[in-house]
């Protein structure tokens, strides 16, 4: 696992977080907010396992 593996999913973990607990308490601004940081997570573990198998295959 790379850097951008590992922080990609814990962005997607604390977001996850954020959208739970604004819904919950009813702050909207807090559930988008981590909607947005989930899914930044999303892509940069993406973008991680990419540059994994590259790494791997190369």
């Amino acid at each position: 696992m790379n850097k951008d593996q590992v922080k990609g999913r814990v962005k997607e973990a604390v977001g996850k977080i954020k959208e739970v607990t604004g819904k919950v308490v009813g702050n909207t601004k807090l559930e988008v907010d981590g909607k947005i940081e989930k899914h930044v997570g999303k892509v940069q573990s993406v973008v991680g396992d990419a540059r994994h198998d590259l790494k791997k295959h190369t």
